[in-house]
C-alpha cells in the first residue's frame, strides 16, 4: 500500500517584515497552539526546529517549555532539524555552519535528550555544495529544502543523493510546493501531491500555516482526517526521519552541483550587514583561539558565557532574512546593532587574553633574569 507522510510545521522567521519583539511573541503564541493541538488530537505530531525559538519559550514561558518537553517524550512533538536557526546557506564560512549545528544539537540534547538526523533548511535562498561534507560529519543522513524550486533548477528527481566535493553523499528531498499550506487548503495540497506523484510508493507533504507562525488548524486537521479515510493511500502524521527511513532502500539518482540560484538580488543589498558579518566571523575565530590557548595553559578560566553571547550574535546575524539582505530597514538597523554587540564582546575578550599574555610574559622575563643573575653569581 502506498504511503504519504505528513509533516506539520509552523514556519516562523524570528525577524523579516517584523522586528524581533514580534517574532518572540509569535513564537510563544504558535507554540501554545501547537501544544494544545498535540494534547487534543491523538496521532497528531507537530514538528519544529530552530533552537533559538525554544530558548525564547524557555525564558518567557517555562510552564509551556515543560509541557513541550513532556510532549517530546510522548512522541507527539518532534524536534526537527536540530540547527540553532535556518541561516543563509551561501555566504557563511564552513566554520559558521558547524557553529549553527553544534549550538542547536547541544541545546536539543541537553533540554530534550534528542538528536535529529534529518537536517532542514526550508526557507534558505539556495544551498552551497560544501554543506554535504559538513552535514555528513555532523551525524546527519538526510536533508530537506524548498528552494530553488522546479522553475529555477532542474534536478534528476525531488529525491536524490547529493554528492559533495569530497565524494560524501547525503539523501535529499526537495519539498512539494513549499513548507506551508494556507488555512483550509492543506487537504488540497495533499491531493495535488498525490495526483502528481502517483508513481511513488512513499511520499511526503509539508503542511501548516505560515509564514509568521500559525501551525496546525482544526479545519485542516478535520479535512485531512476525512481525506485519509477516503483515500486508498495510507496518509499518516509523521516526521522527516520517518519519511527517509521508508525511502532509504530506494535506488536514488545522484546530483553533483550547487542547489542554486534563488533570490539572487538580495545578495547585492544591505552591504553593511554582510561586511560586519564577515568581520565578526573572523574576530570570533581569532578571539576563541586566544582564549582557548590561555585557558589550556592555565593563565585564566575560559569565559564561556561571554564567548557564547558573541557567538549567538553571529548565529542570529546569519539568519536567512538578515544576512542576504531581504529584511526591512528596521531589521537592518537591528542587525547592525547585533553585530556591534558581538564585535565589542569579542574585542573585550581579546584584550583580556592579550593582556594576560603580557603579564605572564613580563613575569617569565623577570624570572628568567633572576635565574640568569643567580647563575652569574655562581659562575663568579
Amino acid at each position: 500500500m502506498k504511503k504519504c507522510h505528513l509533516v506539520c510545521n509552523a514556519h516562523l522567521d524570528p525577524v523579516w517584515l517584523w522586528e524581533i519583539e514580534e517574532g518572540v511573541a509569535e513564537a510563544l503564541s504558535t507554540f501554545r497552539v501547537a501544544a494544545d493541538f498535540c494534547d487534543e488530537y491523538d496521532g497528531f505530531i507537530f514538528n519544529h526546529n530552530e533552537a533559538i525559538l525554544y530558548e525564547w519559550i524557555e525564558e518567557h514561558d517555562p510552564i509551556l517549555f515543560t509541557r513541550i518537553q513532556q510532549l517530546v517524550k510522548q512522541g507527539k512533538w518532534h524536534i526537527m532539524g536540530g540547527w540553532y536557526l535556518q541561516p543563509d546557506c551561501n555566504m557563511p564560512s564552513g566554520e559558521s555552519y558547524v557553529r549553527q549545528i553544534l549550538a542547536g544539537k547541544y541545546y536539543f540534547i541537553e533540554k530534550f535528550g534528542v538528536e535529529p538526523t534529518t537536517s532542514i533548511n526550508f526557507d534558505s535562498f539556495g544551498h552551497t555544495r560544501g554543506l554535504v561534507e559538513i552535514l555528513k560529519k555532523s551525524n546527519f543522513d538526510s536533508y530537506i529544502f524548498c528552494r530553488p524550486e522546479h522553475d529555477m533548477l532542474e534536478l534528476p528527481s525531488d529525491d536524490f543523493k547529493w554528492v559533495g566535493y569530497q565524494g560524501s553523499e547525503i539523501t535529499c528531498h526537495r519539498a512539494f510546493n513549499s513548507y506551508e499550506s494556507h488555512r483550509g487548503d492543506a487537504d488540497s495540497k495533499i491531493k495535488n501531491y498525490i495526483n502528481t506523484n502517483n508513481d511513488k510508493n512513499v511520499g511526503v507533504v509539508l503542511w501548516g500555516i505560515g509564514n509568521h507562525g500559525g501551525g496546525p488548524s482544526k479545519i485542516d486537521y478535520e479535512r485531512i482526517s476525512t481525506l485519509s479515510q477516503q483515500s486508498d493511500i495510507e496518509i499518516i502524521h509523521s516526521t522527516p526521519e520517518a519519511y527517509f527511513k521508508d525511502t532509504k532502500n530506494n535506488n536514488l539518482p545522484k546530483y553533483e552541483g550547487l542547489l542554486n540560484p534563488r533570490y539572487i538580488g538580495c545578495y547585492t543589498s544591505q552591504i553593511r550587514i554582510k561586511q560586519l558579518h564577515r568581520k565578526l566571523e573572523n574576530e570570533i575565530y581569532l578571539t576563541e583561539k586566544m582564549l582557548v590557548h590561555g585557558a589550556l595553559t592555565g593563565y585564566f578560566e575560559y569565559p564561556k558565557e561571554k564567548m557564547d553571547s558573541a557567538i549567538k550574535d553571529l548565529l542570529l546575524l546569519e539568519f536567512h532574512d538578515i544576512l542576504p539582505g531581504s529584511c526591512t530597514p528596521e531589521v537592518e538597523e537591528y542587525a547592525i546593532t547585533l553585530a556591534g554587540h558581538g564585535l565589542e564582546e569579542a574585542r573585550r575578550l581579546k584584550t583580556k587574553a592579550f593582556l594576560h599574555y603580557v603579564v605572564v610574559f613580563q613575569k617569565q622575563k623577570k624570572e628568567l633574569f633572576q635565574s640568569l643573575h643567580i647563575i652569574h653569581i655562581h659562575m663568579k
